[in-house]
């Protein structure tokens, strides 16, 4: 729509994942990426949203992915619960590259026109490196010259086209989750780097979180929400400024705290991370078939802020 019809952010968009509500709150009709390495359960966290979260439809594109996933993914991470509000376009990696792309257009105009009927839709793309590569394949085979690692123009072009469909309307909203498959981990290799100028925020997840079975392996301090100020109560805020500067800190203090090289008392600040250490993480962890409400998520949050404000004053 017009960029003057489109309503300001101002709603907050349960996706019923204590990690996205609690530290990166994301609003209705927000743009959000999530970033990742391959196996890094991108998957099991896109159903865990169309499951838990509260839209009125979800509309969910599976472009460039593997065809043994396709079946995966709707019966283990969607599930029945998940498929009755879900429309699921589907256009695998064996097709034509012209399929690939137009499944992706397909799946934003059925957002657009549930949009257009007032309702809240949660539309999520996994991936956009593999529309990006169709488009690629496309763009060399009409004789585009290529530029940075081989992306022709036309990539960067189609790329803001196809994001900026997802945001508000003058009655509905998109809420996008738009997945990014970063090759070896490098979260600045091209496709990431444009992707990130135009959405709304990025949710990091980390290949080192995976390898300690923390699942979702959402890394909250690389991660952001450009919109949460506007959705979420200057309280919140401030608990999770809180919580993040104690995180950071003992991520700072990490090697020498497991090796038992750092000595309590050294520093107020990192003894109060190392206090509620186990409390974060333990309220960063979620279940896969766990549901998290958002009032239940800000209430879990005021109480690791009331243990971390003990700690301090022993």
């Amino acid at each position: 729509p017009n960029p003057l019809q489109r309503r300001r952010i101002a709603e907050v968009f349960e996706t019923g994942i204590r990690a996205i509500d609690g530290m990166i709150s994301v609003g209705k009709g927000q743009r959000m990426g999530i970033f990742s390495g391959s196996g890094v359960g991108k998957s099991v966290l896109m159903g865990m949203m169309a499951r838990n979260c509260r839209s009125d439809v979800n509309v969910i594109a599976l472009i460039g992915e593997r065809g043994r996933e396709v079946r995966e993914f709707i019966e283990r991470d969607l599930g029945e619960e998940g498929l009755t509000r879900s429309v699921v376009v589907v256009a695998t990696s064996d097709q034509p590259a012209l399929i690939r792309l137009k499944g992706a257009l397909v799946a934003a105009a059925i957002a657009e026109y549930f949009r257009d009927q007032g309702r809240d839709v949660l539309f999520m793309c996994d991936s956009v490196t593999r529309l990006a590569q169709a488009q690629r394949e496309v763009g060399l085979a009409i004789g585009e010259p290529p530029a940075t690692k081989g992306y022709t123009p036309s990539v960067f072009a189609t790329l803001p086209v196809f994001l900026e469909r997802a945001g508000t309307a003058e009655h509905g909203t998109i809420t996008g989750m738009f997945t990014v498959l970063v090759e070896g981990d490098d979260m600045d290799e091209p496709i990431a780097d444009a992707a990130r100028s135009i959405l709304d925020g990025h949710i990091v997840l980390s290949r080192q979180l995976a390898h300690r079975n923390h699942y979702p392996a959402i890394d909250v301090l690389q991660s952001i929400s450009r919109c949460m100020t506007d959705v979420i109560t200057p309280e919140h805020y401030q608990t999770v400024a809180r919580l993040k500067d104690l995180m950071a800190a003992y991520r700072e203090n990490e090697d020498l705290i497991q090796i038992g090289a750092y000595a309590m008392g050294s520093s107020e600040r990192v003894d109060r991370a190392i206090r509620i250490n186990d409390y974060i993480t333990a309220f960063l962890r979620q279940g896969t078939k766990e549901c998290s409400g958002y009032d239940e998520t800000v209430a879990a949050l005021q109480r690791i802020e009331s243990v971390m404000a003990g700690g301090g004053q022993r």
